[in-house]
């Protein structure tokens, strides 16, 4: 009679692994097993890490009133602030948030291993920090739009962490390979966990200037980021939406809802916790941070954009950084010229701060007007000096007696990252020029417009263009819907004039107020005949809706519910443990309407894991403190079972434990923090959120996963009159090569900042140079990978 036997291969590389016996299975088929178990338990990390990070969300987001002085009758302003300064969470809080799996790893691989020094854990650290500082900057030089740039605001800040995330390395050679060779004596240990409160010290007093002047963003000594952006709807933004959207009547309220939801979450400020948890609920299938859009809505938003683009304004975002900075606009967002004048001369602004001297480019762009054979390009830096709040430029229009339809090209504004100034609401202005040999067509200028029931005097726009040569006279006349002429409305017919060169009218239709309850009515205005030679163009009818104003308000009303209940769904942090598993039980969190295929495999295959850590405490409890808890003891219990896989899977296909760590286990670990910070890159205004916590993560892997290990299993052997032994070996060959690699990379983006040719931003820029930066960081992680990899093969010698 035969039995298993109890050991087999790699059956002693894990802690808690196998199970079972698996000494029948066939070793390729055990290494499938445990690899899709290893990408498995990867994918339970990220959910409870979701919920990790929302409990950190949560805690760091408490506010407190403060009274700010201003020339106000009362003499101060009453704003929330945040009590976590956004440097100091940035660097405790999320960067454990962030690097938990990590540096819990490394503290389980030490304690459950008889206090000895593991590979795993230490190898991860150091293959985590090369693919977040090479591969996540790299990623995010490439994500950033043509011709955009992101800069880090908070320098100071990341130049502190930048210099210590490579010295903390530079501190492992030292005591690897330097000073206590292959041993870690209880006071190095020591000092490697110290330099974590060192680092958010000095982290803090950069942040604050507290030893130098105070920044432009930070003058009463308040944080911008943590001055509260709207995140409610209230009727003022409801009703702008509606005037935005010029009542399509295609919209209907869950329509426009979803959408007003969707540009107000899209302009609030969000911080490094909130990225991550998004990149990881969009790999999970989970309920997304952002509000989708439905084919209606994204119709709607195509409206908005066509709105915008003929003189709207753009959107709900507040420019001025709480009025510290300059804002620099054109005066008007369209102007219009006739050809046979020669030039246009447009109006640029200046308000906001007024006591610096501002520095800004302007420089014309195609339309269907070209440059030399339409107008005369420019492309030049004016100057605003200290209180100027004018200035013009004039523009050459080339007349060139040929007739052609209405053409047009665009001004732009740019101003260069370091000015202490903004772009305000008009960036961009729109030149037409206008054919002054023809009479020109007119039309509406919009398929309908909406008016109150109080208004008095609706007032329809009529447009002409295509030629403004002679008077012409154009004949209108209504057309009833469910509003009656004489009843609901007056003036059923009559004309408008346009003299020699005008380009708008409006006709003035009254409404009437009977003062009763009705619903909304509507009636249709035709243009029926122009004369002087003109046309009527493709827009001659409109329908002018008139809403009741008691209606008018409760529609209001139910709009700003349903916009408030979609910006309620996309909050980090769930009410209730009943609100946590009806979102983990739904695709999409419930939003049917917007999932995909993909969503629903995603969200099948985590199922399990979702139904699980749904039970965790929400972080609506003890202010997020029991759920942060609970949720980091889960990603412990995760952890050692993927330190075995990792180990085992690594044993079966021949791989050694120090490669498969910095391969499979820091991919598996940091993929959630690429895909955070590359959305981070393209939604963000600055670059802080989607590079400036990779070098402080860095520095926090070492000093609290390496640190804190090293300082229990030194104190341990201490205790027993021995050091602790930790062979450099690989790890310091690694340690080196990642050191020299980190320098390099940020030199890079150092160089980056200061060098025109690369749009002085560390992110985005012209096209090749962002190509050639960008990968070649991405390249120095190849090449990190490559000579780690060779040296454990000992194909290179080691130091």
């Amino acid at each position: 009679m035969s039995t298993c036997p109890t050991s087999y291969t790699c059956s002693d590389e894990g802690l808690l692994l196998p199970i079972v016996s698996e000494a029948t299975w066939p070793i390729g088929a055990r290494a499938t097993v445990y690899l899709v178990g290893l990408l498995w338990s990867f994918m339970a990390i990220s959910i409870i890490a979701d919920i990790f990070m929302a409990a950190i969300s949560t805690i760091t987001s408490f506010t407190q009133e403060v009274k700010i002085p201003d020339d106000s009758e009362s003499g101060y302003r009453t704003v929330e602030v945040k009590r976590w300064n956004g440097t100091v969470a940035n660097l405790t809080l999320m960067a454990l948030g962030s690097s938990a799996p990590e540096i819990l790893l490394s503290i389980i691989e030490i304690v459950f291993n008889d206090f000895k020094a593991g590979e795993l854990g230490p190898s991860t650290v150091v293959g985590s920090a090369a693919f977040n500082l090479m591969v996540i900057c790299g990623v995010c030089v490439f994500a950033i739009p043509a011709n955009e740039t992101r800069r880090i605001r908070k320098l100071k800040v990341f130049a502190i962490t930048a210099v210590f995330s490579v010295l903390a390395y530079v501190w492992l050679i030292i005591i690897l390979m330097v000073n206590t060779p292959d041993f870690v004596d209880l006071w190095e240990a020591i000092v490697t966990l110290l330099m974590f409160p060192i680092l958010v010290i000095f982290a803090y007093i950069l942040d604050k200037d507290y030893f130098g002047s105070a920044s432009v963003d930070d003058e009463t000594g308040l944080e911008v980021d943590n001055l509260l952006s709207q995140d409610h709807a209230d009727k003022q933004v409801i009703v702008e939406m509606l005037r935005r959207l010029k009542s399509n009547p295609d919209a209907d309220e869950k329509e426009i809802a979803r959408l007003t939801a969707h540009l107000m979450e899209q302009n609030q400020p969000h911080n490094r916790a909130w990225y991550r948890i998004n990149a990881i609920r969009t790999m999970t299938g989970g309920s997304p941070l952002t509000t989708k859009l439905t084919n209606k809505s994204s119709e709607l938003l195509e409206t908005l954009l066509i709105a915008e683009e003929a003189g709207g304004d753009p959107d709900f975002v507040h420019l001025s950084e709480g009025g510290k900075k300059a804002i620099v606009e054109f005066e008007s967002p369209s102007t219009a010229v006739i050809e046979k004048e020669g030039r246009v001369r447009l109006n640029i602004i200046r308000h906001g701060n007024l006591n610096r001297r501002v520095i800004f480019r302007v420089e014309t762009v195609d339309g269907t007007a070209e440059a030399t054979s339409d107008y005369k390009a420019v492309k030049k830096t004016m100057v605003f000096e200290p209180n100027e709040t004018l200035l013009y430029i004039d523009i050459e229009i080339i007349d060139d007696n040929v007739w052609e339809p209405d053409e047009v090209f665009f001004v732009r504004l740019s101003i260069e990252p370091e000015q202490e100034a903004v772009l305000g609401k008009h960036p961009v202005t729109q030149v037409t020029i206008l054919n002054d040999d023809e009479p020109g067509t007119i039309q509406f200028a919009n398929p309908s417009f909406l008016f109150k029931e109080s208004v008095g005097t609706a007032q329809v726009k009529v447009d002409r263009s295509n030629g403004c040569d002679g008077k012409i006279v154009a004949k209108w006349k209504t057309k009833d819907i469910t509003a009656v002429g004489g009843r609901d409305y007056e003036n059923t017919s009559g004309e408008v004039v346009f003299e020699h060169g005008e380009l708008t009218k409006m006709i003035e239709i009254n409404i009437k107020d009977d003062l009763e309850f009705e619903k909304d009515e509507n009636f249709e205005v035709d243009l029926v005949e122009v004369s002087g030679g003109a046309k009527i163009g493709k827009l001659k009818r409109c329908v002018v809706t008139i809403v009741n104003d008691d209606e008018f308000a409760g529609f209001v009303n139910r709009l700003a519910d349903l916009t408030n209940a979609n910006l309620d769904a996309l909050r980090v942090g769930k009410q209730s443990w009943a609100d946590q598993i009806q979102e983990a039980l739904n695709v999409n969190g419930g939003d049917l309407e917007t999932a995909t295929a993909f969503s629903y495999v995603l969200h099948f295959m985590t199922f399990g894991f979702k139904s699980i850590f749904a039970l965790v405490p929400p972080p609506t409890i003890w202010g997020g403190w029991l759920c942060f808890f609970v949720s980091l003891g889960c990603i412990g219990l995760l952890t050692a079972i993927v330190a075995d896989l990792a180990n085992i899977f690594g044993c079966l296909i021949g791989l050694e434990s120090e490669v498969t760590a910095i391969t499979f286990v820091a991919l598996g670990t940091s993929l959630p923090d690429l895909f955070a910070s590359k959305t981070a890159a393209t939604m963000e205004r600055h670059a802080d959120s989607a590079i400036g916590n990779v070098t402080g993560s860095n520095s926090v892997n070492v000093f609290l996963g390496l640190g804190l290990a090293w300082v229990v299993a030194s104190a341990y052997w201490t205790a027993k009159g021995v050091s602790f032994e930790v062979p450099a070996g690989s790890l310091g060959f690694s340690v080196v090569v990642f050191a020299v690699l980190a320098v390099v990379t940020l030199v890079i983006i150092v160089i980056r900042r200061f060098v025109g040719v690369f749009g002085n931003a560390e992110l985005g820029g012209p096209k090749i140079p962002k190509i050639l930066s960008g990968g070649t960081m991405i390249f120095l992680w190849f090449v990190y990978v490559l000579l780690a990899s060779l040296q454990t093969y000992e194909y290179i010698e080691g130091f």
